[in-house]
């Protein structure tokens, strides 16, 4: 797959915003304010910040009220979805661009109408180039951006055995105590086995053709399995990634940056790998049995203004979609991104490719090998 071509750094500066910043106004239809609604939305858990301010806020603005089940990953999610198609209950839901393709096969999203929406909010190459061509089938529009960030290391500064520079092999040395992802990690061996030169044929290719996938993935897993040893948790979402350093005494991970952010006057560090940090696009897709239609672009809608693009991004610690959100920049936010991620890290960022349901299921095959062994 081609990498996304999005201005990295732009969005770097767009980062994540106090509540202060929530007295920016808003653009919202008459028909939405007329409405006084509701939206039901499943988004992620881990983040209080949602319920606390972000929801508030777009409900002060619009007059809707955000009916929120938090739910840890995508894979519950996408179950969650399944069932929701015959049982109803969820109008939007925030996968991942990787993943979105996957739901549409299995028929669970229905487009979102361009003009109920401002497509031209969005930051340049994060709903236009690249990025735009993969949120669409067919020529309709089925994803819209909410924020992006990053999966990297993250390191105890103390006790924390790392290479110079920093290398996604670190994870699976065994002076270090990990807290890893199973899936993610997986990756990240493949990919650090290419850096090093010891797979037959490149990564990538795995990602498709399903023979290649099987190819690499079994080297993957049969080095990863080797190195398993130094793992004292896994995680699929923020509040376990979290007590595997607190709780646990992991030294090393491969996190989202949100986790990095919430420990980082606890003596650890987030680092970007020689090989370059993982790197996810986040976004809302619409169910094809959805009932508040209006609403849920609306909310869509209202993520990508300038006050709740950084809302959003705030809560997750990670980076802003719309234009107009760098002025609304919490300092601590922009120090800690541009701390990790100089020019030559974001030019090194490693976007999530796009993944099939045919792909997500084998994929899944392998992390429960990867876990039970």
């Amino acid at each position: 797959m081609t990498k996304s071509t999005m201005n990295r750094r732009s969005f770097l500066k767009t980062s994540a915003v106090g509540a202060g910043a929530f007295a920016a106004p808003a653009l919202i239809s008459s028909k939405a304010l007329a409405s006084s609604g509701e939206v039901n939305f499943v988004g992620w858990a881990g983040y209080p910040g949602l319920a606390e301010t972000v929801f508030p806020a777009f409900t002060a603005a619009t007059g809707i009220t955000v009916n929120f089940k938090e739910l840890p990953d995508q894979d519950t999610m996408f179950a969650e979805a399944k069932v929701a198609l015959e049982a109803g209950g969820i109008d939007l839901i925030e996968p991942t661009i990787d993943r979105w393709g996957g739901w549409n096969s299995n028929g669970l999203l229905a487009p979102f109408d361009e003009a109920k929406l401002a497509m031209d909010n969005y930051l340049p190459g994060l709903a236009d180039g690249s990025a735009g061509e993969r949120s669409r089938a067919d020529g309709q529009l089925f994803y819209v951006p909410s924020n992006w960030g990053t999966e990297s290391l993250l390191v105890n500064t103390a006790a924390a055995k790392v290479s110079t520079p920093p290398s996604l092999g670190d994870l699976f040395n065994a002076e270090n105590q990990a807290v890893l992802r199973p899936h993610s990690t997986l990756a990240a061996m493949g990919r650090w086995l290419d850096a090093t030169g010891q797979l037959p044929r490149p990564w990538m290719d795995s990602y498709t053709d399903m023979a290649a996938m099987a190819e690499l993935w079994d080297i993957a897993l049969a080095k990863a399995i080797e190195a398993k040893g130094n793992v004292v948790q896994w995680w699929s979402g923020e509040n376990e990634a979290n007590a595997g350093f607190t709780a646990n005494g992991a030294t090393v991970g491969l996190c989202w940056d949100s986790t990095g952010f919430n420990l980082r006057n606890d003596g650890y560090a987030y680092l970007a790998p020689v090989e370059g940090a993982f790197a996810w696009h986040q976004g809302f897709v619409m169910m094809k049995n959805a009932t508040n239609i209006d609403q849920a672009h609306e909310l869509a809608k209202w993520v990508s203004t300038a006050e709740g693009a950084a809302a959003w991004a705030s809560a997750f610690s990670a980076n802003a979609v719309g234009k107009g959100a760098a002025d609304l920049v919490d300092p601590e936010v922009s120090k800690y991104y541009t701390a990790t991620f100089d020019e030559a890290a974001l030019a090194k960022l490693w976007w999530w490719p796009d993944q099939s349901a045919e792909f997500i299921a084998k994929r899944t095959e392998y992390a429960d090998k990867y876990k039970a062994a």
